[in-house]
């Protein structure tokens, strides 16, 4: 591992070494830290220990991971065995549907192609979903200038307050994000914007990344506790709520980091519009109910128990050690409370007749990009 200047995206294949190389997200905002892909192992270790969180930077990481597991067998590598690996992969994080999405893909493509040729074609769909992604988060962002655009216009003079939870910036997502794409492309267009940034659990992600990424970019944020979003849309500080997913059901479920669906039950109360920012290889066109059916993740208790310690290395214990503690970390928005989805095809409203509209025909789990 080494520090350096801060790359462009969160993964990357280096030029130099044809490395994938990642930022290690568990040490930001104080370290820069680069870590290498070099096995399965790796990626399910980076996958899981979160150096690398976001759905679609899960499934990019994912979709190398299968390049990995066929560079290092070789030629002549039963298809069986890489299939095994990849299922360890998909094991790593189970909420985020963008992995097992993009690694099925990969594998796919890759075994379709000659023994000489499915490293080389696993490398190259790994880049493409990369590119893709960017894509999306761009297409995002200028469909969801118009929200903001219009509520600008509604109070000029005065900056749009949005409140986002979690981190769905470039961070998570290799480019731009999904729930901050809109304010990038605010900012940009010198639209006076305001992020207000919950902490979110786990690990702070709104806190120590979300923050991060919006002050590098000069975006006005202010931190605050997850729990004082209903304040502030009793007292008319939010304009507008925009936060990511890591799964979407096609009837409009979300599943997002925990505490999203309190925010929406505080928005819903305060006739504050929800919008949920999502490629579309984050809807999962298999489930209905996201309530009963999404599968949500359970972390090492410890992360509640213990807050790392940045400017002292020592972690600092919160609670009673004889305490029991528990570590979800996500749950799911019923689509009725979610005013509409922003997509890199549109924005449209958060249920099933809606979406199959935008994505009409349903797409497969290999040509989630065709037809754009």
């Amino acid at each position: 591992m080494s520090q350096q200047q801060t790359p462009a995206r969160p993964i990357w294949e280096d030029p130099g070494d044809g490395k994938i190389r990642i930022i290690d997200q568990r040490r930001l905002p104080q370290d820069l830290v680069i870590s290498e892909l070099n096995s399965v192992d790796d990626v399910i270790s980076a996958i899981y220990e979160m150096m690398v969180r976001g759905a679609p930077l899960i499934g990019v990481t994912g979709a190398y991971g299968v390049y990995l597991a066929l560079a290092n067998a070789g030629q002549q590598t039963d298809l069986q065995d890489i299939a095994r690996e990849c299922d360890r992969i998909k094991a790593a994080r189970p909420t985020a549907v963008n992995l097992a999405w993009a690694v099925d893909r990969t594998l796919e493509k890759a075994a379709a192609a000659s023994p000489e040729r499915r490293v080389e074609t696993a490398r190259q769909d790994a880049a493409a979903i990369a590119e893709q992604e960017a894509e999306n988060s761009y297409r995002i962002g200028r469909h969801g200038l118009s929200l903001i655009n219009e509520i600008a216009g509604q109070k000029p003079g005065s900056p749009v307050n949005i409140l986002t939870h979690c981190n769905a910036g470039w961070l998570a997502c290799i480019k731009g994000g999904t729930a901050t794409a809109p304010v990038y492309a605010a900012h940009e267009e010198g639209v006076p914007v305001h992020v207000w940034v919950d902490e979110t659990r786990p690990l702070n992600q709104g806190a120590r990344l979300t923050a991060w990424e919006l002050g590098a970019a000069g975006v006005p944020h202010t931190v605050i506790t997850d729990n004082a979003g209903g304040h502030l849309m009793q007292k008319a500080m939010v304009d507008l709520v925009i936060v990511g997913t890591d799964r979407t059901t096609y009837t409009g479920d979300v599943a997002n980091k925990i505490g999203t669906y309190l925010k929406a039950l505080a928005a819903r109360d305060n006739n504050i519009p929800f919008y949920v920012a999502l490629p579309s290889s984050t809807f999962d066109w298999q489930i209905r109910d996201g309530v009963g059916q999404i599968p949500i993740e359970e972390r090492d208790p410890d992360e509640v128990r213990y807050m790392p310690g940045f400017e002292k290395i020592d972690e600092n214990l919160l609670m009673p050690k004889t305490s029991p503690a528990a570590n979800y970390a996500f749950d799911v928005t019923p689509a009725r409370l979610v005013t509409g989805f922003i997509t890199e095809r549109g924005v449209c409203r958060a249920e099933e007749a809606a979406i199959r509209e935008l994505f009409s025909p349903k797409l497969s789990v290999s040509n989630f990009y065709t037809d754009q």
